[in-house]
């Protein structure tokens, strides 16, 4: 009966420990803004012009000890949007394009990750931009983990897709025509830090 007894607590404490394990290997990261970026370009003509939007939150879910099950979200502050020319920017928050005042923040939440490669990976996800919902798909890089300053957890990230900008509601005035492309490809490059 003892040796029963003491099996059973062997085997709840193992259970304990992996289940422990488990939820350790689960860590949330906050993007830095101050060393990540999220850019954009259009063609125009014949060349294409970046921007970038200087506002932006997010958060990683990840597990370390299987990366395709984690998760990720975001929140860009259009308002923010920055082309390196005040005149344009100004244009690109009003009605003709993102409609800034309206609708102030672009969303995104991921709903599966798909391991492509040994540090690749596609990312599924909604993207919410100027209250039109489509699904998007970003091809991720996973640059590694490390330690920064201060004792600062750090994961890096590069991730590119391509929409088009007509899905969601963003069609420029109609006297540019097709001076202006439909595919707007953003790059992002994240610095995330580990939550305490």
């Amino acid at each position: 009966m003892i040796m029963k007894l003491r099996s059973l607590l062997l085997l709840a404490g193992l259970a304990t420990s992996l289940t422990l394990s488990t939820h350790a290997a689960v860590e949330t990261y906050a993007i830095d803004p101050v060393h990540s970026s999220v850019g954009f370009s259009l063609r125009h003509f014949v060349a294409k012009v970046p921007g970038t939007f200087t506002k932006f939150t997010g958060t990683l879910t990840l597990d370390r000890a299987n990366l395709a099950q984690s998760s990720a979200e975001a929140t860009i502050e259009i308002a923010s949007v920055n082309s390196a020319n005040e005149k344009r920017d100004e244009h690109l928050r009003a009605p003709d394009f993102f409609d800034a005042s309206q609708f102030p923040r672009a969303t995104f939440k991921s709903t599966s990750w798909k391991k492509t490669g040994e540090n690749t990976f596609a990312i599924s996800g909604d993207l919410t931009l100027r209250g039109v919902t489509k699904p998007v798909v970003l091809n991720a890089t996973l640059l590694g983990f490390g330690d920064g300053m201060g004792g600062a957890k750090l994961v890096g990230w590069e991730a590119t897709t391509t929409l088009n900008r007509k899905d969601f509601g963003v069609n420029g005035p109609s006297m540019l025509g097709a001076a202006l492309g439909d595919e707007v490809t953003l790059t992002l490059a994240i610095e995330a830090g580990l939550k305490k």
